[in-house]
């Protein structure tokens, strides 16, 4: 049975851990993944004899065997050299996988090199040829390491499709090592089984520098304040003529290297040597040095050893000096007698020395912390010995440098140390904005400055991809930083390991407590120190869950990675397991976490398996339900929508057809909602649920009112909710309530708004519902602002902004802060009106209300108008017409495309105002009464404009006239202004002075304006 320990099964005690962790929860659940099955980033490499049947036939069979035999063994010595491990033998071809058991961030090009050396050192006699591919594989722990993946299948093809002595290499792998080998494109090679279009290259070389070369076309950015006190260091070394050492410590693609070569190119009069310790190849203690001594000497890699020796002896002040370093570096293989690394370092403090009595010397050495510990003694032999010459000695390091050299720098005289952390946002802006020709698509750069985190490398790499595939948001982790990081991962003790991984499943923050109940075995405390110790996570100062220690990983990508590697049968077992932790925590902590665990355990599940247990299936889709109604509570009715979509899915339900609808209809997705209320009602009816049945009927009539205009069926729908919600609780009645109360809005009936809202307003007081009770009262503010009372309706929104803020009601503040709006609007207030209308756009764009969003963007259009800047009115306004176009939401649309009208016929277009008035008559409803006076105000100003004064004349009465009929003290000035200034125009004042009369009753007593 998967997971199950030995221990389970045959009943023997646990260790001490286990039985310490026997009350928590979760004990007893099968052992957890520690090995066994794990997905890995890899390198394949398929190595084949090109004819060997040839070399059988024509050969003693004893030679054939010895030849093949010493080929195998060749070929073996190379792979392992550089970190590979040989897979199989396969008849005459060697298959070695690079990055497993243990993964390196530079898999592919040791792939590469252990390729170039089989070439070099192979059998004239007997040439080979080699294929090369990355990509994820599935490894099976144990002695066979066994992988499988399509990268082995492609690198198996491209051997196939080699030619004798070719190197062969897939996308994958050579975007791995674009900035280490020297590669050209290849056609005309059919790779059996392989999809078409993949892109094969054969290998040239690798004399480019080992390592990952910088790029240099990003702009340096920030670190001033390390690069001054590098400066400050250097010139003491220049003045006081000892030797300084600095490490620079960072993780895996912070800026290092950079750094440093900033800092060097800033040098004059000054020599500089670098060199790189690497992690794999032979002959490596002095790799760093031997490249500093070579480049110093001008040696080359085309000369002899002879003409390297005699460059090198020019270069020492001894034969003695000469000789050590020879054989340090790799010119001389051997001198008379055993060398001891006191020698050596003995040796380099004399070059040193001598080379600093010129000009000051700065040595650089890249990636110590692969270092072997002579060459560490040798650094630190230079830092404290040079006591008469200017010598810097620049370390670059990663945090794991001091795991293998705890004592490295500490107490030294003559040692600082500088640590990297990632850049402020701001630098990492600016970073984007130079890799980066011209603007991101919107979103795009957020998500990689969010993703990235401040590492450049990560930056860089994340940009590289996204040039790479086209420029949406990063969704997959570039190729080379999953190696980096995963890399990190495998060299962790396994205890550590496990933890991180299973720590990944939980998310970017997790509780301690969790990964016990998933890795009951492990020491988990000493594991989280050891983690925290190696900068992988932080411990966080508070925990949303209580009685619980929190971590978070340092940076996404680690979280990432980690999960990467688990197996999905493993991630499925795991999922469902930490959701079972978290049934047992209180609703608020647990709700939206469990339901997203379980999800993901059934979408697994089905994956692989095809199908979805039954008591997964309804475990999920219960938690989906309770999160999605949550979602809904709280007003995030995207996610609510996702939510319940997905439970339907699992399992269908009457309650989650009703609010995945219910989630659609507040998101204004007016088509989908339509559709799927109407299937409610049906199955509401079938099933006797009368509540549901009337919340259907509600929603309905809504929908009927906006998007078809249609006032006396939607009061027909809602009457017949009211009925069916008789007995229902206070909560559904009031949304049927409140839809009766919109038909009386578009009739201009406030008297029957005021009506029903006060019943809402009663259901509410008594449910206690404070955000309920503070729609309603903000109801009320508007009918009070309708009818011209602003005093009583600022009262009332005094009360409601109280509510909102009581309950975190963000449709209460929504509205409120609109109503507000239209106030400040009436009062002349613009720049006011303006910022409450932007206010409570963007508090109807939070939840999803992108209809009610748009419409306050054009109010807040009209606000930017009157103060001043009919530029930025007209782009708000386009905005909103091209929003509510889209979402056929009538009585919003109309009232955007007349004041689009009005604004563009203000600029003097008048052919265009009179389209889009023109749109705006077809467009409104009969019952309408408010947008029906607005839309023929607007087409009499057109046709005044276009001269057709008798046409003009007619729509600017008939836009008084119906207001006339309505409650719409409000609404009536501007058809009023807009009549009289006809009027005088045309020298009718004796017709304008009652007209104008009527206006000044109207806005004096309350200190209003006109607004257009």
């Amino acid at each position: 049975m998967l997971g199950v320990d030995a221990a389970t099964r045959t009943g023997e005690p646990f260790h001490a851990l286990r039985k310490r962790a026997a009350n928590r929860p979760g004990a007893g659940w099968p052992r957890p993944y520690t090995s066994g099955v794990e997905r890995k980033l890899a390198t394949a490499l398929f190595v084949d004899l090109v004819d060997s049947s040839s070399l059988v036939t024509s050969s003693d069979p004893e030679v054939a065997r010895r030849r093949v035999t010493g080929f195998f063994d060749r070929a073996k010595a190379h792979i392992e050299a550089y970190g590979g491990t040989v897979e199989k033998f396969a008849g005459d071809a060697v298959l070695a996988v690079f990055g497993v058991p243990v993964a390196h961030e530079d898999d592919a090009e040791r792939a590469v090199r252990a390729a170039m050396k089989i070439i070099e050192t192979g059998d004239g006699e007997l040439p080979v040829r080699i294929g090369i591919e990355a990509g994820e594989v599935v490894v099976e722990d144990g002695d066979s390491t066994f992988a499988t993946g399509e990268a082995l299948n492609v690198a198996a093809r491209l051997q196939q499709s080699a030619e004798p002595g070719e190197i062969l290499i897939g996308p994958t792998a050579f975007g791995m090592t674009t900035d280490q080998i020297v590669a050209e494109p290849v056609t005309g090679r059919t790779l059996k089984g392989v999809r078409e279009g993949l892109e094969v290259r054969r290998v040239v070389c690798t004399e480019r520098p080992i390592g990952r070369a910088v790029n240099v076309t990003a702009p340096y950015v920030g670190r001033e304040e390390e690069l001054d006190l590098l400066g400050n260091v250097y010139a003491r070394v220049v003045r006081d003529r000892r030797a300084q050492l600095v490490t620079i410590y960072g993780e895996p693609g912070i800026g290092k290297s950079r750094l440093a070569r900033e800092f060097f190119a800033g040098l004059e009069r000054t020599t500089i040597l670098t060199g790189r310790s690497l992690p794999f190849g032979e002959g490596l203690t002095y790799l760093p040095l031997a490249e500093m001594v070579q480049a110093a000497a001008g040696i080359s890699p085309d000369d002899s050893p002879d003409e390297a020796f005699e460059k090198l002896k020019e270069a020492c002040s001894s034969d003695a000096v000469a000789d050590l370093l020879g054989l340090a570096s790799g010119v001389l293989d051997s001198v008379s007698g055993e060398r001891r690394g006191q020698e050596i370092a003995w040796a380099a403090h004399e070059w040193a020395t001598n080379l600093a009595e010129a000009q000051p010397l700065v040595l650089g050495f890249e990636d110590v912390h692969w270092a072997e510990e002579p060459l560490l003694d040798l650094v630190e032999h230079l830092a404290e010995r040079i006591d008469d010459a200017p010598v810097l000695i620049v370390c670059l390091a990663r945090p794991e440098l001091l795991e293998a050299r705890p004592g490295w720098g500490g107490g030294r005289r003559r040692s600082i140390s500088i640590e990297l952390g990632p850049l402020p946002h701001e630098e990492a802006e600016q970073l984007v904005d130079g890799l980066v020709a011209g603007a991101l698509p919107p979103g795009v750069r957020d998500a990689l400055l969010d993703k990235t985190e401040g590492n450049p490398l990560f930056l860089e790499e994340t940009v590289r991809l996204l040039a790479e595939e086209g420029g949406g948001a990063p969704e997959r982790i570039p190729d080379t930083v999953q190696a980096l990081i995963a890399a990190r991962i495998d060299r962790l003790p396994p205890d550590c390991r496990s933890v991180i991984r299973h720590a990944s499943l939980v998310g970017r923050v997790f509780w301690r407590g969790a990964v016990e109940a998933l890795d009951p075995e492990l020491d988990v405390e000493t594991a989280l120190a050891g983690l925290v110790e190696r900068q992988l996570l932080r411990r966080e100062p508070v925990s949303s869950i209580a009685g619980e220690e929190a971590y978070r990983f340092r940076h996404v990508l680690i979280r990432d990675v980690a999960y990467s590697g688990l197996a999905k049968g493993e991630r499925a077992r795991l999922h469902r397991a930490f959701a079972d932790w978290l049934a047992g925590r209180p609703v608020d902590e647990r709700a939206e976490a469990q339901a997203h665990h379980l999800d993901r355990a059934a979408a697994l599940v089905a994956e692989l398996d095809g199908r979805v247990p039954d008591d997964l299936r309804a475990e999920a889709a219960a938690a989906l339900e309770l999160a999605g109604r949550r979602a809904l509570v709280r007003e995030a009715n995207r996610t609510a929508r996702r939510l319940l979509l997905r439970a339907i899915e699992l399992e269908p339900s009457l309650e989650r057809h009703f609010y995945a609808a219910r989630a659609a209809w507040r998101l204004w997705e007016l088509p989908a909602a339509s559709v799927e209320m109407e299937a409610v009602r049906d199955l509401a009816r079938e099933a006797g649920n009368r509540t549901i049945e009337g919340l259907a009927l509600t929603q309905l009539a809504e929908i009927v009112l906006n998007r078809n205009a249609d006032v006396p069926t939607a009061r027909r729908l809602g009457e017949e909710a009211l009925e069916l919600l008789a007995d229902a609780p206070g909560d559904a009645r009031y949304e049927a309530l409140t839809l009766l109360s919109g038909t009386g809005w578009w009739e201009g009936n406030l008297t029957r708004v005021e009506l029903y809202t006060r019943e809402t307003l009663e259901i509410a007081r008594e449910a206690d519902r404070d955000d309920l009770e503070g729609l309603a009262l903000v109801e009320l503010a508007a009918a009070h602002a309708a009818r011209l009372d602003l005093a009583e309706a600022d009262e009332l929104l005094e009360q409601s902004a109280a509510l909102a803020e009581a309950s975190g009601s963000i449709s209460t503040a929504a509205w409120g802060a609109r109503v507000r709006g239209s106030l400040n609007l009436r009062r002349g207030r613009f720049a006011d009106a303006a910022r409450e209308f932007g206010r409570s756009s963007e508090l109807f764009a939070e939840t999803g209300n992108m209809p009610d969003a748009a419409r306050t963007r054009q109010l807040q259009g009209i606000a930017v108008w009157r103060d001043g800047d009919i530029e930025r009115a007209e782009q708000l306004v386009r905005e909103a017409v091209r929003t509510l176009l889209s979402v056929q939401e009538r009585g919003k649309i109309v009232e955007a495309q007349r004041t689009l009208a009005e604004i563009v016929l203000a600029q003097g277009h008048v052919e265009e105002a009179e389209r889009w008035a023109l749109s705006a008559v077809e467009t409104v409803g009969m019952q309408d009464m408010n947008s029906r006076s607005n839309v023929r105000m607007v087409l009499g100003l057109v046709r005044a404009a276009q001269g057709r004064d008798a046409e003009a004349e007619l729509l600017l009465r008939e836009a008084v006239d119906i207001l006339a009929e309505t409650d719409f003290r409000s609404s009536e000035p501007e058809p009023l202004a807009a009549l009289a200034a006809f009027l005088r125009e045309h020298g009718r004042d004796d017709e304008a002075s009652p007209l104008e009369e009527r206006l000044n009753a109207l806005l004096q007593p309350v200190s209003a304006v006109r607004i257009i």
